[in-house]
């Protein structure tokens, strides 16, 4: 994965903010930890490591190995009433406590629920950014409410390739996942074609890739990881329609060619 520099997979600075990671651990895979911490370096550190269950629960167990290794803290929810999840209102009540204190700079939510769409919603309402991680199966409403929302599972896949050299062997526990893959479709050319028409364009019709990627953003929760690339400029670079070109400096340009 891509570290602090100009070409973020949407276009946006690195900021040496304070984050908050919260995780659902009873719809969220420890699996994915390692890279969502990664992507969330774009915003700050994440000082704020919070994980919640049922943690008497046998599924959780992994969960529970890897809070002492990352620094994470628990948070103890009992299964109160079957049917009901107290963990939702736990996450949702401690995100608010730490929003209102003023003193974190963005979140993550790691939840394949929907349940945390409003959540998601409301911190954006007060200008912080709101990075959501969840598997394919995470509801389009949570998805959109978030900032950015990255498919984990995808995001892993892309992580592994690139310790490796993209040499990896398919993994056959992978293989559903690898079908349901977003595909570089027509509704993908349409929203990156309206975000370079609403760039400025210089005297030969070129747009800032970061101009390109913040107008894009702000449409829908678009990340280019979740089309399998680590930044924006390779998932430019992959799109016939656009022709790239780096600048002094490190800065990319964006010009539609089609």
């Amino acid at each position: 994965m891509q570290g602090a520099g100009a070409d973020m997979p949407n276009g946006r600075d690195a900021s040496s903010g304070n984050i908050a990671l919260l995780i659902d651990a009873d719809n969220a895979s420890p699996d994915a930890l390692d890279p969502v911490l990664t992507v969330l370096a774009e915003l700050g550190t994440v000082n704020v490591r919070r994980a919640y269950g049922n943690w008497s629960k046998p599924q959780l167990k992994r969960w529970s190995d890897m809070t002492h290794r990352h620094a994470i803290e628990p948070q103890q929810q009992f299964d109160i009433t079957k049917g009901k999840n107290a963990t939702d209102m736990k996450m949702t009540i401690d995100a608010m406590d730490l929003l209102f204190r003023g003193r974190v700079d963005g979140f993550g939510i790691m939840s394949s629920d929907s349940d945390f769409m409003p959540l998601a919603m409301r911190i954006r309402q007060e200008g912080l950014p709101v990075y959501g991680f969840g598997n394919q199966k995470t509801p389009e409403g949570f998805r959109q409410a978030c900032t950015r929302f990255i498919d984990v599972d995808v995001l892993a896949t892309a992580v592994e390739q690139d310790e490796i050299g993209g040499a990896a062997e398919p993994d056959p526990a992978k293989a559903e996942n690898a079908e349901s893959k977003p595909r570089l479709d027509d509704e993908l050319i349409k929203l990156l074609g309206a975000a370079f028409k609403a760039s400025k364009r210089d005297e030969r019709g070129y747009a800032s890739l970061s101009e390109m990627g913040q107008r894009a953003g702000n449409r829908s929760s678009f990340d280019a990881r979740n089309y399998g690339f680590s930044r924006l400029s390779e998932l430019i670079d992959a799109i016939p329609n656009f022709a790239t070109e780096k600048r002094e400096g490190g800065a990319v340009y964006v010009k539609r060619v089609r």
